[in-house]
């Protein structure tokens, strides 16, 4: 097997892994109050919109990252960047197919489908879904940390 090309930018994947990170600490804010509470300030749905949306285009922008560095893996999608992650080892299988691949739906959704994302929803994914942010953080670090293990390189 031959390393590939273009290393890995740590700086740029660091910067989209802060977003994230921030984004969800945002997003915290909101975990555990009642439906009625986060209604009450409509701000509220401005704020956990910006702040979703933003954690998961920060998602797939080091997914797109770390596939452009990979001969031959080039996502015509979103949801095709959760499977060539997958294929290629970066995140296991059972994260890639599931929580990643609705990560990918979601984020079009919330560029296509803006309006008609609503307030219970977006509620709904801050009450159960938000630990899959590290969860994803946690694997591209790991790639970070030792990406000879994929035969690539970071600079």
């Amino acid at each position: 097997m031959h390393m590939y090309r273009i290393p890995l930018n740590k700086e740029a994947m660091q910067k989209k892994l802060d977003y994230i990170e921030e984004s969800v600490n945002s997003l915290e804010r909101f975990k555990g109050i009642t439906f009625e509470k986060f209604h009450a300030d409509p701000d509220n749905f401005r704020i956990a919109f910006y702040d979703l949306h933003r954690a998961l285009e920060a998602v797939m922008d080091i997914g797109s990252h770390i596939l452009s560095r990979i001969p031959g893996a080039r996502p015509a999608s979103y949801k095709d960047i959760a499977m060539l992650l997958e294929k290629h080892k970066i995140i296991p299988a059972e994260f890639a197919s599931g929580k990643l691949l609705k990560m990918a739906g979601y984020r079009n959704r919330m560029v296509h489908f803006y309006g008609e994302i609503t307030e219970k929803e977006l509620y709904g994914i801050i009450q159960k879904e938000l630990g899959d942010f590290p969860v994803f953080c946690k694997y591209i670090v790991k790639l970070l940390n030792h990406p000879e293990r994929l035969k690539m390189k970071v600079e």
